[in-house]
């Protein structure tokens, strides 16, 4: 008890100044929910080090002063979260803000008792989250702790509107998606991590081969609707951003320990410091698996991968009237994991989901990648300048099977007792011995190194003009990012149910380098009168590629200049029922070397809905209409392309996605120290094609109007439920999502195009044994659902299995 009492006390004395982060959209406050079910005791949720996450807690709210003192400087690097002060702030000691990556600080209010219940609220672009003017979801420290998931999809799948199609069961490389778009790689999302673009190569390669670990984030913020166009080049579906882990403001060390299934293994920790001018945070993280898919033959199936950061803060002028900060964040990840895209044919996946063909012995992916960002904060009153310079470099070799020199692998498992694919499925398989050069497999590595790098600014200011106050953001960025393509293969023979090398040559497939520069520019204007607030918004994306391909000696460049506008409002009717509407040009870059005839995605994209908001409840129901005027598709491995057909766009021309999004969460407090957090999301999905024609990628293939689109679920939902006290809490998860269309189609789908339909529950429980310590059980799809979740490329791929994990936190302040 004595613990939990010190916990209230710095909770208490950290709930004062209110935080402005993301995209300005509103300068007015409003009362926002606390955080649902907040642990009430274990300082050791994800992220927080000893700190409070502004997203994590909210009361009446107060508002904005543009006059007032700006808080002391913070690095950009770093998310929006209140450090902890040892005792209880005054209006003249604000304690220290940290901040996301490229997000610029907010002026203070001035600290009050909590008796006067005068706290600051959770605030995103750039307004509290019940009057922001679009659809926006935060998943803060305590929610993302209740449950342990590695796998982003399966994070993200909570949030309505957002789905995933799965690969590898364990999230190496999401497929993910907002709204209908094509989930493949991810690569129709904006990603960041910190405010900055994390995908290897955003505008030339956007597929997104590398995610960073769930883990290591403190908070992970989704952004859909007009919203939208702060973040590109992608802005048809929206936005995901990953919170990384603040600096502590005091020493402070955190280490997690986890062991289980299938050899999982997990190691995570955690050292930082800071003094009045200068901080650091260095976090490590293992993960391990030896897999669970069962090799003919024998062998791994499992992955190793490894997450390290160093951030570092130096306040170069902590007082006066202009103060400046220094910022650096370093990152180095890399990864090894025995993976492929060999799948099995239906008849094999309902015998065992978890085999794997011998085929596949030698597939293997590698990876590393290096990261490092600084970054310049400079305050004077109600302006703030964040300048960040950043560079990511990825390099990646995938050795995989690709194909049969006489039939192609996807067609093999789709019919493999025919007699012309009979043979060839024996060798997959390893029961049959290759006998001629048309079942040789080739295999070989894919090897491709990704640049990313560039400067941004943003610069907000906050001011009145009468009785309308506006949060003002203009934003800049130059980018510049490449990708060097070198993909070889050699051919082998199954022999004995082992590949051995054939003695050909090695076969380069492609060499080649795309490379974009881009200059971005934004501006928005939160206009708040009343309880009206108004958001327009301006895009422009000036952008410039190249393509060189070695093997056929072309040198091909591009340009391209598209501007965005949006608009958004947001009408409260009362202090918990607002109405909100918005408007927004989506768009999408074509890939470099792409013909002149191939266009760039363009939409117009809808949405209205109502949202209800009161202390420990949150109901919002959102409708929204994309209308394409040209759908775009880049043809992958992933997706099942190969050859002259790699990295080929699809127009579609037109289309339209339409749906219906709900969100419920209510939290119950009964007394005697306990909370009842519950929460469901529902998303409602329908797609439609409406030209016809014709596409060498196989997700498409020979289409008619009135087709929907593939991997794209009707219906998807997600709910939880909990208990939790002093002493630790029990929670449970579901989620359902429909069967997919794996091909564009409508009516009655043939057999092998559609996913099955997946119903899994997760089930956590912890036990704080002490102020410093927990233990945890995890149990991931505790019904252990054995479902096919893709056939892309090559044959069902099955989800996880039942996993159970334990584990213990260990945590000093």
């Amino acid at each position: 008890m004595a613990w939990l009492k010190d916990r209230s006390r710095r909770a208490r004395s950290s709930l004062a100044p209110m935080l402005m982060w993301g995209l300005a959209s509103s300068a007015a406050a409003q009362t926002v929910p606390p955080e649902e079910g907040a642990a009430p005791v274990m300082p050791v949720e994800r992220g927080t080090t000893g700190q409070v996450d502004p997203a994590a807690i909210s009361a009446p709210a107060v508002e904005p002063q543009p006059s007032a003192e700006v808080p002391t400087p913070a690095p950009a690097a770093e998310t929006a979260t209140v450090a902890t002060p040892e005792t209880p702030a005054t209006p003249g000691d604000a304690p220290t803000v940290e901040r996301a990556e490229g997000e610029a600080p907010a002026p203070t209010v001035e600290v009050v008792p909590e008796a006067e219940s005068k706290k600051f609220e959770s605030v995103v672009v750039g307004t509290s989250e019940t009057r922001t003017s679009g659809s926006v979801h935060i998943l803060k420290p305590a929610q993302m702790e209740r449950y342990e998931k590695d796998d982003p999809s399966a994070v993200l799948m909570s949030v309505p509107g957002v789905y995933a199609r799965g690969e590898d069961g364990f999230g190496l490389r999401p497929n993910v998606g907002l709204r209908g778009v094509n989930p493949d790689r991810s690569k129709k999302v904006t990603l960041m991590e910190d405010g900055v673009l994390f995908g290897p190569a955003p505008y030339s390669a956007p597929a997104a081969y590398f995610f960073p670990l769930i883990t290591r984030m403190q908070s992970v913020r989704v952004l859909k609707g007009p919203s939208a166009i702060q973040h590109g080049p992608q802005t048809v579906a929206g936005s995901v951003e990953f919170i990384t882990r603040d600096i502590p403001a005091s020493e402070s060390a955190w280490l997690d320990i986890a062991g289980g299934g299938y050899l999982y293994g997990k190691a995570h920790g955690v050292f930082g410091a800071s003094t009045e001018r200068a901080g650091f945070l260095v976090e490590g993280i293992h993960l391990r698996s030896n897999g669970f898919k069962e090799l003919d033959g024998g062998g791994t199936t499992g992955f190793r991968r490894n997450e390290w950061m160093a951030k570092g803060r130096y306040r170069l002028v902590p007082e006066g009237a202009v103060r400046q900060t220094l910022n650096l964040k370093l990152g180095y990840s890399d990864e090894l994991s025995n993976e492929t895209y060999l799948g099995l044919s239906d008849e094999d996946f309902r015998a065992n989901p978890l085999r794997r063909y011998a085929a596949s012995a030698l597939d293997q992916m590698k990876w590393h990648r290096t990261q490092v960002a600084v970054s310049h904060v400079l305050e004077s009153g109600s302006l703030a300048i964040t300048t960040t310079a950043y560079r990511n470099d990825f390099a990646r070799v995938w050795r995989k099977v690709n194909r049969f020199g006489g039939a192609t692998i996807a067609n093999v498992l789709a019919d493999p007792t025919s007699a012309r694919n009979a043979i060839y499925y024996g060798v997959l398989t390893g029961q049959l011995d290759t006998s001629s050069t048309q079942d040789t497999l080739f295999i070989g590595p894919n090897d491709r190194t990704f640049v990313s790098q560039g400067v941004q600014s943003v610069a907000r200011w906050n001011t009145t003009t009468g009785p309308v106050s506006h949060s003002i953001e203009v934003g800049a960025r130059f980018h510049f990012d490449s990708i060097d393509r070198k993909h070889s293969e050699d051919a082998y023979r199954m022999m004995g149910g082992e590949l051995v090398r054939a003695g050909e040559p090695t076969v380069t497939t492609a060499s080649n380098e795309d490379s974009t520069h881009a200059v971005s520019l934004h501006v928005t204007d939160a206009i708040a009168w009343g309880p009206v607030v108004l958001t327009p918004g301006l895009r422009l994306e000036v952008i410039r590629s190249r393509s060189y391909d070695r093997l056929k000696g072309t040198d091909k460049s591009g340009a391209l200049e598209v501007l965005m506008p949006g608009m958004g409002a947001y009408g409260a009717v009362t202090p918990n029922l607002g109405f909100f509407a918005g408007a927004y040009r989506g768009f999408s870059p074509p890939s470099p070397g792409q013909p002149d005839s191939v266009k760039p995605e363009k939409s117009i994209n809808y949405e209205g809905g109502a949202r209800w908001t009161r202390r420990g409840e949150r109901f919002e129901v959102v409708g929204f209409f994309n209308d394409y005027t040209n759908l775009t598709a880049i043809c992958t491995f992933s997706g099942g392309c190969v050859d002259e057909d790699l990295d080929r766009q699809t127009d579609a021309g037109r289309a339209q996605i339409y749906g219906l999004e709900v969100f419920a969460e209510k939290t119950f407090r009964p007394g005697g120290g306990m909370t009842f957090p519950l929460s469901a999301s529902y998303t409602l999905t329908s797609t439609e094609l409406l030209n016809d024609f014709r596409s060498a990628d196989p997700q498409f293939g020979a289409v008619k109007a009135g087709d929907e689109l593939p991997y794209v679920p009707r219906h998807q939902v997600y709910a939880s439920a909990g208990v939790e006290g002093a002493l630790g809490g029990v929670f449970v998860s579901a989620l359902y999502v429909d069967s997919m269309r794996e091909k564009a189609g409508q009516g009655e789908a043939a057999p092998g195009e559609r996913t099955d339909s997946l119903l899994t529950f997760d089930v956590n429980a912890n036990w704080n044994f002490t102020r410093w310590g927990q233990l945890y059980l995890s149990a991931r799809n505790v019904l252990d659902a054995e479902d096919i979740v893709s056939r892309r490329p090559y044959g069902a791929r099955p989800n996880a299995p039942r996993t159970v994990i334990l584990g213990f936190k260990l945590a000093h302040n």
